[in-house]
């Protein structure tokens, strides 16, 4: 039987690539844009059905675009998007030493030991603090302190982690939108536009904040009697709060401090990035891309003997390596003329409609994003954006419409994000308990539904505001 079902996978796959390859000859594509076309689809299917496989697939994808004469080596290393990979590796050591010298769990453990805490106020201490550690470091450093918090948590006041869980996953999700460092697409976003730090913390974190509240309000009544009962087991061990700090605390370390310095000009530098570019006479977004790599450099030459562990180790070199050949693939879709062509029919659609475009951009995205990464989603709308701006329509408040979807989308369904898999896998490494499809889309529908409909309607009243 799994043989079976593998050999029907493959069926499946060449029989839309090949469906793909034949209907874009037929609606006027030429053989270049039908081969970047088909091996892009080839790819995306590919991965959602061999994600194990998605980096051996990218390779195939790439040699086949190469060997057709699709693209070339030069226009093959353009697209790559090395800026951003090489920002996500700087980004990558530095939280990689942040959590070896326990950063995060002096943090945590600060913030739910104080002293009258409820169930409720400590729901939305996680909510908060994973929002903003998502906007400080980015989902998956953020997610993995978290859910780490969560299972103490749970373990010490006898709880069911699964709603814990899920209400950290949602709120990671929602805050990775804050800043330029949240999220993946965030610095893919902000690289492509042209968009400053400065430009998401005056835009998208007011936004986060408004949507993070109202999911806040929608998940402390969705789990009101999971609060109560973690309420009433806070009443009864309160007593007992200098164990538990014992527990979960680590103390201040010179390290720690070292590191918070090191951390805190990097994010100053970083906030900053567009004065600092502005006054020195520097490129649009120099400094943003190398703070990071600066301070990876400063900490690999103060910790010369764990360097190449840094790199090793702590760089997740699987995904970024996925990420360039996504990014090359997309690019390729635009060297071709792909997205030209639907930028222009969707053009054509929108006429001189903001609220259409904008409401297309903001629900394709987080509907897409619901199904597929939201890196790869937000890849590939990245080229049909600009096309959109070469045919004369204001894209300015497009880019967030993507961002938000992208993100909001991801919290839909249980492979919507990193942060949520990451989650999962931890739930059921740990609890030896999977996460059932249905369990989660009952209460993410929800978030995702009125999480972006708030999106929507701020984005469309405020047009003029996000267009400038």
């Amino acid at each position: 039987m799994p043989k079976l079902a593998t050999a029907s996978k493959y069926f499946f796959l060449i029989l839309s690539c090949a469906a793909i390859f034949l209907v874009s000859g037929r609606v006027s594509f030429n053989f270049v844009q039908s081969v970047s076309l088909t091996i892009f689809s080839a790819s995306v299917l590919a991965t959602l059905i061999f994600w194990k496989s998605r980096v051996a697939i990218s390779f195939l994808g790439i040699a086949g675009l190469i060997l057709t004469k699709t693209i070339d080596i030069k226009h093959l290393i353009l697209f790559s998007s090395l800026e951003v990979i090489l920002f996500l590796v700087g980004m990558m050591v530095i939280v990689g030493l942040l959590r070896e010298v326990n950063f995060f769990n002096w943090i945590l453990c600060r913030l739910v030991t104080f002293k009258g805490m409820t169930g409720k106020k400590m729901v939305i201490v996680l909510c908060v603090t994973s929002a903003l550690m998502a906007c400080l470091v980015d989902e998956v450093t953020s997610i993995i302190f978290m859910i780490s918090l969560i299972f103490v948590l749970a373990d010490y006041f006898d709880a069911n982690p699964l709603p814990f869980l899920i209400i950290t996953v949602m709120s990671t999700n929602i805050g990775s939108t804050g800043t330029v460092l949240g999220n993946p697409i965030g610095i893919l976003i902000a690289t492509k536009a042209g968009l400053t730090f400065e430009d998401f913390l005056l835009k998208a974190f007011p936004l986060m904040l408004l949507v993070l509240g109202a999911a806040i309000a929608v998940l402390l009544w969705w789990y009101r009697e999971e609060i109560r009962k973690l309420d009433t087991k806070i009443k009864e061990m309160g007593n007992n709060r200098e164990a538990f700090a014992r527990l979960i605390c680590v103390p201040m370390t010179k390290e720690i401090k070292n590191e918070f310095f090191l951390f805190s000009i990097t994010l100053l530098c970083i906030g900053l990035h567009h004065r600092l570019e502005q006054f020195f006479s520097l490129p649009t977004n120099a400094l943003l891309l190398s703070m990071p790599l600066i301070s990876a450099a400063i900490i690999m030459l103060w910790h010369q003997e764990k360097a190449r562990e840094y790199i090793e180790k702590d760089v997740d070199w699987w995904t970024l390596i996925f990420f360039m050949l996504l990014f090359a693939k997309v690019g390729t879709l635009k060297y071709t003329g792909v997205t030209d062509i639907f930028s222009n029919g969707i053009a054509k659609l929108a006429g001189d409609s903001q609220f259409f475009i904008i409401t297309f951009v903001l629900w394709a995205a987080a509907i897409g994003s619901s199904i597929l990464d939201n890196v790869v989603l937000v890849a590939t709308f990245l080229p049909v954006i600009d096309g959109l701006r070469m045919t004369g329509i204001d894209v300015a408040s497009l880019w967030w419409a993507l961002l938000f979807g992208g993100c909001l989308g991801g919290n839909i369904t249980m492979v919507g994000s990193t942060a949520n898999i990451v989650a999962i896998g931890m739930m059921e490494k740990r609890n030896k308990r999977s996460v059932s499809f249905l369990e989660w889309l009952k209460i993410s529908l929800v978030i995702g539904i009125i999480t972006t409909t708030i999106t929507w309607v701020f984005l469309l009243s405020f047009r003029r505001f996000f267009s400038c």
